[in-house]
């Protein structure tokens, strides 16, 4: 896990994700690739009185807003300590995403948490898991940092999905203090039991412990969240959308409530 790839757009979480990133990469020893995707294209003007003019007027800014944003950006990674890269690309923010994420180990995007528009997050977070097989770390906008040596939690289901995430994560979790697989009784059965889970991270010298709880009358996500503070953990591995993306967000879901509401950042993969 070496290629980090930092979505760039002027918006609330822009500064976590970039700090996260940082630290990422730093305990990594890695590359930072920032990524910056403009839908709009001069070339986009189409004929017609007011739609050309429109259009282009539209690009001409987005192009000026870009370099503004370059810039900003480049002043900033030029003081830090990590090699790095920015990129322009001309697709729309999931399309664009997913289109350079083939060599990347971990892609880093926001949350849903402090946009008053959260479903630009959502939809981004939706699209790109659903059209790559790369990580994602997904940072909440109010916290600036990654530690990638404190406590992890890895929310186990025996799903495929978690066990993708899991598989993706070993590279971070060799470097946590403590590693805690967190299990929460559901109805449905999967074919993997935590200690499966547990014997696949020692093959790769990763000590970890076994944590069963019920979830009771508490949401799924409750219980969660309740033992990633108890255990002092730093970050949490799961497996996301387990079922249809659109039965998900109709539904509600673990993955999109923990989108929406979490208060350390997510290893997701689906």
């Amino acid at each position: 896990m070496k290629s980090v790839l930092l979505f760039i757009n002027d918006d609330p979480g822009l500064e976590a994700r970039l700090q996260a990133s940082l630290d990422l990469t730093r305990s990594l020893q890695g590359n930072l690739y920032c990524l910056r995707t403009n839908p709009y294209q001069p070339q986009m003007a189409f004929d017609g009185v007011t739609g050309m003019s429109v259009t282009y007027d539209i690009a001409q800014l987005t192009l000026e807003e870009n370099k503004k944003l370059r810039q900003q950006i480049e002043a900033r990674l030029k003081e830090e300590d990590v090699p790095w890269s920015y990129r322009e690309y001309n697709a729309d923010f999931a399309r664009g995403i997913a289109r350079n994420s083939a060599l990347m180990d971990i892609i880093v995007l926001s949350s849903m948490s402090g946009d008053k528009d959260n479903t630009i997050p959502l939809g981004i977070l939706g699209d790109v898991l659903f059209n790559t097989h790369t990580p994602v770390l997904v940072q909440p906008n109010n916290m600036k940092k990654f530690d990638a040596n404190c406590p992890a939690v890895v929310a186990w289901n025996g799903s495929f999905e978690a066990g993708n995430a899991l598989r993706a994560s070993v590279p971070l979790l060799k470097l946590a203090s403590e590693v805690h697989i967190v299990t929460i009784a559901e109805e449905k059965k999967h074919d993997l039991p935590p200690l499966d889970a547990s014997e696949y991270l020692s093959r790769h010298g990763i000590k970890s412990e076994i944590h069963e709880h019920e979830a009771s009358k508490k949401a799924i996500q409750s219980v969660l969240l309740s033992v990633v503070d108890a255990l002092g953990a730093g970050y949490i591995v799961m497996g996301a959308y387990g079922h249809s993306r659109a039965r998900e967000y109709l539904l509600g879901g673990v993955t999109r409530n923990l989108f929406m509401d979490c208060p350390v950042p997510l290893i997701v993969s689906h």
